[in-house]
Formats: C-alpha cells, sequence, structure tokens
C-alpha cells in the first residue's frame, strides 16, 4: 500500500472515511453517559499537531461537557501515539470505562479532515504549515483555532482570512494575551485607546529577532517521522535533529524567528493598543545606527513602533531609561507598560483606574482563549483575535523581517497590501510552494 504523503487528496478522502467509521464501530455504548452533550450538540474537535504547544492547546477543550477531542495528527509517529493513548486515557477515566478507543490518530492531516463528524480543528504545527492546515480545514467546513503566529508570509495570511471568510468559519489566533493574564493588556490598551497618556507618539516592543538560512548537515531520519510530510511545501532539505521537534522557529524557511514567534504576542498587542485591527504601518526603517537606532515602524497617525532591541535601544527615548518589558505605550501626559506578569504605568494612579460608561471598552474574552473560541462557535460571532486581527498583526511582523532581511526601508500600502516601489522586496511576501503544495 501507498505511503500516505504519496496518496492523491481524493484518495485521502476516500481512506479517511473508512477509518473514521471503523473508529466509531470500537466505541463502547457505555461511553456516552452522564456529563457530556447529546452527539447533536457535541462539538468533536481534531488536534493537527500534537507536539507541547498543541497539547497544551486541548486543555480549555478536553474537560468540557460540549466539546470532545476524537482525533489527532502528527507526522511523529512517537508523538503521534502518545497523544492518541493520552486521550482515550483521559476520557476512559472521565466516562469510567474500561477501554476507550474514540480518538483516531492519523499521519496525514486530510485524513483527519475527512471525518464528517468532526466540527472544529486545532492547529499547532510548525509556521510554513499553519495556511495549507488551516485553509483546507475551512474548505472542510471546520471552525478553527490557529496557533500564533498565523503564517510564514503575508500572502499567506490574506489567503487564510479570504478562506474562512468564504466558508463562513470561527477562526481563533493563538495570541492569547487578548484573553489571559488578569486582563492586563486589555486593560493596558483601555487606558491608551481612551487617550489616558495623553496622544501617543511611540510605541516599544521587546521581542527576538529574524530567522535566518539553514545550514545544519544531514543525519539519518528517525524511525517513525515522515519527514518529507514534515517538510511538506517548505524546500527539501535533509533531516536534522536541530530542526525536529522544536528548534525550527530560527529557519527562515520554517519560520520568521522571534519576530513572528513572540512578535505575534507583543506586535498584536501594539496593534490592539493602536486601533489598527484593520490597518498597518505605512514606512518601515531598519536600524541605521543614526536617525533609527533600532527597527522602526512608521503608522500613517505619525506613531512610531519601535522594535527596542540590541544596543540601539539604549538611544531610543525610553521614558525609565530601562529596557522595556513586553509593549510599553508612550503618550504626551503618561505611559503604560505592560508584560505577562507587569503592568506599571505613569503616572501611577491609572493603575487603579475605574472606567467609566462613556469610554471605550474593548472585548471581553471571559473564560480565556479556547474558551472564548467554543463560545463563538455556538453562537457564530467572531471570537477576540479572528483571523484578520492575526492576518493585520503577523504582518507587521513580517514587513519587519522583509526590512532586516535587505537592511533598506520599505514603504507599505496597509488598504492594497502592497510593498510599494520595490519588487524585490515584493518578491517576499510570499514564497514557493513545493510538489503538490498550493493555497487553493
Amino acid at each position: 500500500m501507498p505511503d500516505a504523503s504519496q496518496l492523491s487528496r481524493r484518495q485521502f478522502l476516500r481512506r479517511g472515511a473508512v477509518v473514521a467509521a471503523a473508529a466509531f464501530s470500537v466505541i463502547p455504548a457505555s461511553a456516552i453517559g452522564a456529563g457530556r452533550a447529546a452527539p447533536s450538540e457535541r462539538i468533536n474537535i481534531g488536534l493537527i499537531g500534537c507536539g507541547p504547544q498543541g497539547m497544551g492547546d486541548l486543555n480549555p477543550v478536553m474537560w468540557g461537557g460540549d466539546t470532545q477531542i476524537v482525533a489527532v495528527c502528527d507526522v511523529d509517529a512517537r508523538i503521534r501515539e502518545s497523544a492518541q493513548r493520552f486521550i482515550n486515557r483521559h476520557y476512559a477515566e472521565r466516562f469510567k470505562v474500561s477501554d476507550y478507543q474514540g480518538c483516531t490518530a492519523h499521519n496525514d492531516f486530510r485524513e483527519l479532515l475527512a471525518r464528517k463528524d468532526i466540527n472544529a480543528v486545532i492547529i499547532a504545527t510548525p509556521d510554513h504549515w499553519h495556511a495549507i492546515n488551516a485553509i483546507e480545514a475551512a474548505r472542510a467546513g471546520c471552525d478553527i483555532y490557529c496557533e500564533k503566529p498565523l503564517s510564514l508570509t503575508i500572502r499567506e495570511a490574506r489567503a487564510m482570512v479570504n478562506a474562512v471568510r468564504r466558508y463562513d468559519r470561527v477562526f481563533q489566533t493563538g495570541s492569547q494575551q487578548r484573553s489571559e493574564y488578569d486582563g492586563k493588556f486589555r486593560f493596558a490598551c483601555e487606558l491608551v485607546r481612551n487617550g489616558y497618556i495623553g496622544k501617543v507618539h511611540s510605541v516599544f516592543v521587546n521581542v527576538g529577532g529574524p530567522s535566518g538560512d539553514c545550514y545544519l548537515p544531514p543525519e539519518p531520519v528517525p524511525p517513525g517521522l515522515d519527514w518529507d510530510m514534515w517538510l511538506g511545501p517548505a524546500p527539501w532539505r535533509p533531516f536534522n535533529k536541530g530542526l525536529h521537534p522544536f528548534n525550527w522557529r530560527g529557519y527562515r524557511d520554517y519560520s520568521g524567528g522571534g519576530m513572528t514567534d513572540w512578535g505575534a504576542h507583543h506586535f498584536d498587542i501594539a496593534q490592539w493598543g493602536l486601533d489598527m485591527d484593520h490597518s498597518g504601518p505605512v514606512e518601515i526603517y531598519p536600524p541605521n545606527g543614526e536617525e533609527h537606532p533600532c527597527l522602526a515602524f512608521k503608522y500613517a497617525n505619525g506613531v512610531f513602533v519601535y522594535h527596542a532591541v540590541g544596543d540601539g535601544a539604549r538611544r531610543l527615548n525610553i521614558p525609565t531609561g530601562q529596557s522595556v518589558r513586553g509593549v510599553m505605550f508612550v503618550g504626551d501626559e503618561g505611559w503604560v507598560e505592560v508584560d505577562r506578569n507587569w503592568l506599571r504605568t505613569e503616572p501611577a494612579s491609572l493603575m487603579t483606574h475605574s472606567f467609566s460608561s462613556r469610554d471605550i471598552r474593548l472585548y471581553r474574552s471571559v473564560g480565556g482563549h479556547g474558551a472564548d473560541w467554543v463560545r463563538c462557535i455556538r453562537s457564530r460571532q467572531r471570537p477576540v483575535c479572528d483571523v484578520e486581527v492575526g492576518c493585520r498583526s503577523i504582518t507587521v511582523c513580517h514587513l519587519g523581517n522583509i526590512a532586516y532581511w535587505l537592511n533598506r526601508p520599505l514603504r507599505w500600502d496597509p488598504v492594497k497590501e502592497q510593498i510599494i516601489g520595490d519588487d524585490e522586496a515584493a518578491r517576499w511576501l510570499d514564497r514557493p510552494k513545493r510538489g503538490e503544495w498550493r493555497l487553493s
């Protein structure tokens, strides 16, 4: 029988339907007991990518009475089978049955998507897979929780938005700072949006730098790993343990480095506070040691957002004179600095500020990011970090990387989503896809 990576999509769908039917034939009737929603009301969820992040993303949905994990997918058999055992054991204990086998395991995500009973998926694959995974999931009628960063390229991000809107799916980008951490980020952004630090002129963001080329030497592929499928749309290269299971983030073929990793969190908060969830910067300047000691994004309203890292950060006019923790918004009447375990303001009285009914209040994600996603699946509303939000935030990070890689300023049209007057830079808006993989 051919390997899963050699089958056509139609063959995968046909085989996946058979696998799903077989799996459901062995679920004991006793597994459908008290504390669970009726099958017609339950949200059945598949997990694509079973590493630590993916398994962590299951926590908000594994205990819900109206959600159930019914399938997992990973190209590493060891990781995939471990996840399947964990989930089946969880439900066996929870439903008090001796042998629960209701969670199927798949090497190829298309097999998982072929199951007609799956309503939603969590995508926690490496960044270079996100767009194809998500677009195919939307086409299959699934609602989607996709880990950040949303995409590997700007064009991929827009294609994801288009697919989600076309198929009317609920999509939560995994930039959970809009939901978690005691509301610190929402509170900080509400102070900014309502003018309590005056007119904002600068935002400082402290995250890692761009990714680079990969020159790792070839090594034997570990047993059980489908390396060709791990690479997927990325250029072919030999396996090296420095790429799997996690260290791929530093390499440009798979990720944008720290700029898109933590940048997808902190530049996202900068966008939220500046009310730019449907726009972005218009000029991007790489550090030049002179006027721009650090990478700088200029917005049409005159606000500058700085990648405040390295020696150049000491030359920025940071009010505290210290390294920024997370994100700092600076206005002409004060500032607010926020990180996951940190919030401080100037004036200090803003720390205990109470908003009035006249103030702008931002989306409050009750119960956390995963809970917000499930709630919106039920209501068909857009969650706190909808795909358009994820697209606009990751675009900032990608533009920063392009400016770093080419070491020259860029002009950006956030309406047309085009780099202006620089054809070489514009080629970085997307990447060629290998083999059968396309954005469709």
